[in-house]
């Protein structure tokens, strides 16, 4: 079984590009999903020791935390050192099913793989990207979402132009969902050759 690690900076489509590999049948390990799911169970404990009131009635706020961790960085090696573990727990038994399943192939959809050291964890990787302007554009456009705290997940994330050199495969985007999809059953195609 192959294990693909899937990975790109904030606003390139990756969560959209995930759902095309579970479209073509591939099962997919969101890493953020799961701290989603953590954030209303095993993780909250923990957290609200870490960032006392951030949790309000048995769960995470995320922009009470977003708020906290904004007001002092080194508060992300904190919030790492609890989450990132209960994620590798979750991914492994994710894994081991899939394993058990008989999947050919996997994805691990991990925002920050490169910045915390998960390209060990994989065999190929895939990065997704697009046109700067268009990545801005994009993330612009969310809710909330401001200049500054563009650049403060910016800052946090290695350059775009990095991971594209360290991809076994670059997934472009930029040009429509369609593009994105044929480059997705094109991976998935030779992966499956490579697996089999």
């Amino acid at each position: 079984m192959i294990l693909l690690g899937l990975t790109g900076s904030i606003g390139m489509g990756k969560s959209t590009t995930a759902k095309l590999f579970e479209e073509e049948g591939i099962p997919v390990n969101d890493a953020d999903r799961v701290v989603h799911e953590l954030y209303r169970g095993e993780a909250v404990a923990p957290v609200e020791r870490a960032f006392p009131g951030v949790t309000v009635e048995g769960i995470v706020d995320r922009q009470a935390l977003s708020k906290r961790l904004a007001e002092n960085p080194a508060h992300f090696k904190v919030l790492e050192a609890i989450v990132h573990p209960l994620v590798q727990e979750r991914e492994r038994r994710f894994v081991e099913e899939a394993r058990a399943a008989g999947s050919l192939l996997v994805v691990l959809d991990i925002p920050l793989l490169f910045e915390v050291g998960a390209e060990k964890r994989v065999d190929r990787i895939a990065v997704v990207s697009c046109d700067p302007n268009e990545q801005r554009r994009r993330v612009l456009a969310r809710p909330g979402m401001t200049p500054e705290k563009f650049e403060l997940i910016l800052s946090r994330q290695m350059p775009d132009s990095e991971k594209r050199k360290r991809a076994d495969f670059v997934i472009d985007t930029g040009k429509g969902i369609e593009w994105a999809r044929e480059q997705v059953k094109a991976i998935i195609q030779r992966l499956q050759r490579e697996g089999s």
